[in-house]
């Protein structure tokens, strides 16, 4: 069964899930054509593999705390803070606590990949 996407107009949540983070699991919000965003939940210790795709990425933390690797260099976020990760920039999250970020993907029109997160790499 597939996971349905928020329609235009549609109001979604993305307070911080508190006890029900560990229960929760990742999950697309949005898809378009060009954009696509995506609720990563990741229980402390988890990694979410080095990767890249073919569109720009921002990683809001909501909840929780994750390091980023990526190819300018490591940052931590906490919750409330945002990277900005450029196109095919290859990288890897790890929660240093149970977390949950947004993550936006913007494609531009017409590259390979485009309206997906298809991973490369």
């Amino acid at each position: 069964m597939a996971i349905p996407h928020a329609r235009p107009g549609e109001v979604i949540d993305l307070r911080p899930l508190g006890e029900r983070l560990a229960q929760s699991r990742s999950h697309a919000l949005i898809k378009t054509h060009a954009l696509e965003l995506i609720r990563v939940v990741l229980p402390a210790g988890q990694d979410f593999p080095p990767h890249s795709v073919y569109g720009e990425v921002t990683l809001l933390c909501i909840e929780g705390r994750v390091r980023v690797k990526a190819e300018a260099g490591e940052q931590e976020l906490a919750a409330g803070e945002l990277v900005l990760l450029p196109a095919q920039d290859i990288h890897a999250v790890r929660a240093l606590e149970d977390a949950s970020l947004l993550m936006t993907v913007q494609t531009p029109p017409g590259l390979p990949g485009s309206g997906s997160s298809t991973l490369k790499g």
